[in-house]
């Protein structure tokens, strides 16, 4: 089965492949965009992925400036700008993201899998309707935020929901949570015993694995939400991390490997995916 490629993807791909093309020129950005009509800002923000290329005719004016006269790799080049044109499904949704949500979005829908640690909260792909809306509704009179904003964001968290049970090559997740984000009350008992429900159902299928990482354990756990993704070769893995507000996606070696060493970790400590049923029945009694 061919690999998804969405608009997000290209854009990276397009993104990255400018920027190898100046620095083999030995242009600085300044030196790349000066005389051509748009700003050294606007090219930087189109090397990362961040922003599309909306005018062919820019970058037609970037590949004479580069040299690349090549008709076959022009073409390629313009197929690629062609396709990161594209509409992302969740435009609707960008004006209430944090920032680099919808980069991160974007990619999220072509991984083939996913690793995640969430601390303090039901990781999104595994939240209910009434758990998401009672997470944004906390948050509400202390960050100003809409009752649309609530409405759209929780919107939201479903859509992408159905990474999971898409028909076409749905997501492999493997989720740790820690145990306090299973006991951090959002909305009232019966919210959460929905929710521990909705966990075990989740956990039943083919591509979702959930371990539970016990508070009683003195060990590693990291301090901030992150997910790693994987996808279909020969594209690089990305780490997401986030901090309020502010979501940071990178493909830097490194950083991929720093949180798969965390990641691989935490599950080695965390209980086997067979406990997690019965953990959550006993976290449901208690409550």
């Amino acid at each position: 089965m061919a690999a998804r490629r969405g608009p997000t993807f290209r854009r990276r791909e397009l993104g990255k492949e400018l920027r190898r093309l100046r620095e083999k020129a030995q242009l600085t950005i300044q030196e790349a965009v000066s005389g051509l009509g748009f700003s050294d800002t606007k090219l930087g923000r189109v090397e990362t992925g961040h922003n599309g290329l909306p005018r062919v005719e820019d970058l037609e004016k970037l590949l004479d400036r580069y040299g690349v006269n090549d008709i076959d790799d022009r073409d390629a080049l313009l197929t690629l700008h062609r396709d990161s044109l594209s509409r992302d499904p969740w435009m609707p949704y960008r004006n209430v993201m944090p920032s680099g949500m919808p980069m991160y979005m974007g990619l999220e829908t072509d991984a083939r899998e996913m690793r995640a640690w969430h601390p303090m909260y039901v990781f999104g792909l595994l939240q209910t309707e009434a758990y998401a809306r009672a997470q944004f509704m906390v948050a509400k009179p202390i960050e100003e935020t809409t009752t649309q904003f609530v409405e759209n964001n929780v919107q939201l968290r479903m859509e992408r929901k159905q990474l999971l049970t898409r028909e076409d090559s749905p997501l492999f997740l493997r989720v740790i949570l820690d145990e306090s984000a299973l006991r951090r009350m959002m909305g009232g008992p019966d919210i959460m015993r929905e929710q521990y429900e909705e966990i075990e159902r989740m956990s039943a299928l083919d591509n979702v694995t959930v371990q539970v990482l016990p508070q009683k354990l003195a060990t590693y756990r990291a301090d901030i939400n992150f997910a790693v993704l994987d996808f279909d070769a020969p594209v690089d893995p990305i780490v997401q991390t986030e901090i309020p507000g502010t979501i940071t996606v990178t493909d830097k070696q490194f950083d991929v490997w720093k949180y798969n060493q965390r990641f691989d970790s935490m599950r080695s400590e965390a209980l086997g995916p067979s406990a997690t049923a019965g953990f959550l029945h006993q976290l449901a009694r208690e409550l």
